[in-house]
């Protein structure tokens, strides 16, 4: 893997509940597939993780957020919250750190 490998394994982790589009390991890139949830089925969303160094850092992960809104049948873009995005960087770092922790105590 071209990229920390705990970003890589936290990324997927926390994601886990979406379906993947595509996943680079090499290029550092997790695309997911359209997901609506359960509790919302008129709104979907769709997330692009960019995994950026091979350093356990919070600025070597990059994450965009897209929502869109069924009206009449149609998609339609809607807004995120930032918050959104910087509480999906969050449980990915802590998920890394996790990993990271318990891979230290293993070795």
């Amino acid at each position: 893997i071209a990229v920390n490998s705990y970003l890589w394994r936290a990324s997927l982790d926390t994601m886990s509940f979406m379906p993947l589009s595509s996943a680079d390991p090499f290029g550092g890139v997790i695309i997911t597939d359209w997901y609506s949830p359960p509790e919302t089925p008129n709104e979907r969303v769709k997330v692009n993780i960019y995994i950026l160094d091979r350093q356990l850092r919070a600025d070597g992960l990059r994450i965009s957020v897209f929502r869109e809104a069924r009206n009449n049948n149609e998609w339609l873009a809607a807004a995120v919250d930032p918050q959104t995005v910087q509480d999906l960087e969050n449980a990915i770092l802590k998920r890394a750190r996790e990993l990271r922790i318990a891979n230290i105590r293993i070795n």
